[in-house]
């Protein structure tokens, strides 16, 4: 056992689940807040342009590309303590990630110096994502792996991890629309000073989930420190060898492309062109509905019965489907265009359910292929890609906005929120038929390969 060898170690069960769900609660309640808020917050609040904002979140994925991998390294060679080889990150960095994500959405600085105010963007944003989240993240999504060696457990626990991650965005998604806006002039805009309160509680509400996880969560397989000499050279050619590893990084990029800007555009499109603030408190209800109702339950047996990859395939080539039925409808109603969203955000929930349950699999697959397991830094460097994938999307989604002309002046011209429709989905179409041809062309661990690796380790671990 890593955590203690003299004690008995209780068998996986539901007090892990329920741990490790609160564990990507406690996440979500900053990212989402970042994905789905901070773009607005900064244009509309503090008046920053949108492209700004957006090179911001892509320039700092370059910095996360030494912190990630940096992190990753050190998890891989910290020894385990009394409470295992993982977890105590989560109690150490709680803290700090809560603290910086509250210092992001300040809006008492909206009458400083637009260069202060980009100054304290840059700061804030950094610390948050590059350093804090980073630090917690990274060793909380290795630690499945050392939860439990089972697959079927580590599937459970993928589920219940995104089982947190959508109460997240339900408490967020519906919570934050109905606090934050208010009615200015007939319009619907965003309140500084609401968003300031907003995230100082969602910080303090993140401690409490990453503390349960800490007290619930237990690791099981032994995860001894990696003391094998940093090779760089070594370690990069593996990495960009790993063919497994490619492959779930360019469908998990293209994934946030898709998700991060329905969510990202959600601020804009239901606000502007629909004028309904109380649609977009819908739009999360409904597909956290979806998600726990549909795809929760069913992700982990479709999974087992035709192979994660797979209703991966299927699932999301199904939401670019619905995105581009939507595109030629072309809904006046606010709530049929929820409809449309909740219908694709169920092929994206499939996906989304299963994914972290992959990157085990690629675990796996490296650990078959090359004899030596590194958890901490295949998972940094995914990390790093989902971040890339953020990126990405917040920085084109910025830019964008700013190439049809939105700002504070036009946020309510025709012309704009009609652009601002059309982007809403023509982004998540690409993003959602991108994830499906990386699937098939790229990633190769299938149902068959995935069997195969589980019954070679437990061989190997006999």
């Amino acid at each position: 056992m890593a955590a203690n060898t003299n004690t008995k170690v209780p068998p996986f069960g539901m007090r892990d689940k329920i741990g490790y769900m609160f564990g990507d609660f406690g996440n979500d309640f900053t990212f989402i807040l970042s994905s789905s808020f901070m773009l607005k917050f900064y244009t509309d609040v503090m008046g920053i342009d949108a492209a700004v904002v957006g090179l911001l979140m892509m320039a700092a994925r370059f910095i996360d590309a030494f912190t990630d991998v940096t992190m990753g390294q050190i998890v891989d060679r910290s020894r385990p303590t009394k409470d295992g080889k993982f977890k105590p990150w989560i109690k150490r960095m709680c803290g700090p990630v809560a603290i910086a994500s509250f210092l992001i959405y300040q809006s008492g600085f909206a009458g400083m110096a637009y260069g202060f105010k980009v100054f304290w963007m840059v700061l804030t944003y950094i610390l948050w994502g590059s350093i804090f989240y980073t630090s917690i993240n990274i060793p909380y999504g290795s630690m499945a792996s050392a939860v439990s060696a089972d697959p079927k457990d580590r599937a459970e626990l993928s589920t219940w991890r995104t089982i947190g991650a959508t109460l997240a965005g339900l408490v967020i998604g519906v919570g934050t629309p109905m606090f934050a806006y208010e009615t200015v002039n007939g319009n619907t805009v965003l309140s500084g000073s609401r968003m300031t309160i907003i995230a100082g509680v969602f910080g303090v509400m993140a401690i409490i989930c990453y503390l349960l996880c800490f007290n619930l969560v237990r690791e099981r397989v032994e995860v001894p420190a990696n003391n094998a000499k940093l090779n760089i050279g070594n370690l990069l050619k593996s990495l960009v060898t790993n063919r497994s590893l490619l492959g779930i990084i360019a469908a998990a990029i293209a994934l946030l492309l898709a998700m991060l800007t329905m969510q990202g555009m959600a601020g804009y499109v239901f606000p502007n062109y629909y004028k309904s603030a109380s649609a977009q408190s819908m739009s999360s209800l409904t597909g956290t509905v979806a998600m726990l109702v549909i795809c929760a339950p069913l992700a982990s047996k479709l999974s087992a019965k035709f192979g994660k990859k797979e209703l991966s395939v299927v699932s999301c080539a199904s939401a670019a489907i619905v995105y581009l039925v939507c595109l030629i409808v072309h809904p006046q109603n606010a709530f049929v265009y929820v409809g449309f969203f909740t219908v694709a955000y169920i092929g994206l929930g499939f996906f989304n359910t299963v994914i972290w349950a992959m990157i085990t699999d690629v675990i796996d697959d490296a650990e078959v292929k090359n004899g030596v397991r590194e958890d901490g830094t295949i998972y940094s460097v995914y990390s790093f890609a989902r971040k890339l994938g953020q990126a990405l999307s917040a920085g084109l989604t910025g830019s964008l906005l700013t190439m049809i002309g939105y700002s504070n002046e036009t946020a309510f011209d025709p012309e704009v929120t009609e652009r601002i429709f059309k982007l809403s989905c023509i982004a998540p179409i690409i993003g959602f038929a991108l994830v499906a041809v990386f699937l098939i062309f790229i990633y190769p661990l299938n149902k068959k390969r995935v069997e195969e690796n589980v019954a070679t380790l437990a061989n190997k671990r006999k």
